[in-house]
């Protein structure tokens, strides 16, 4: 390999992993453990045991991570879950 090859792929490399994005996920007051649970799996296509580690996570911690990937794929899932009451935000 040559070095302008290794070096386009080092920026294409770069390049993928800046244009990541994640959805924050927030702990409040209101929403039971199903809810959140039941929306993460339909929102962010998480597994059950994904969705109820999530929010065991947000609950003890005050926040998670939980969709990682482009913006323009993140914010109609950040909308949906911000439509269905919980606090979250694209970081």
């Amino acid at each position: 390999m040559g070095t302008k090859e290794k070096i386009s792929e080092e920026l294409l490399l770069e390049e993928e992993v800046q244009k990541q994005s994640e959805i924050v996920l927030f702990n409040d007051d209101v929403n039971t453990f199903d809810h959140v649970i039941s929306t993460l799996i339909d929102v962010c296509e998480h597994t059950p045991e994904q969705a109820e580690q999530c929010s065991l996570i947000v609950h003890y911690n005050g926040k998670c991570t939980v969709k990682t990937g482009e913006y323009e794929d993140l914010k109609p899932r950040c909308s949906r879950l911000l439509q269905a009451g919980l606090s979250a935000e694209i970081v």
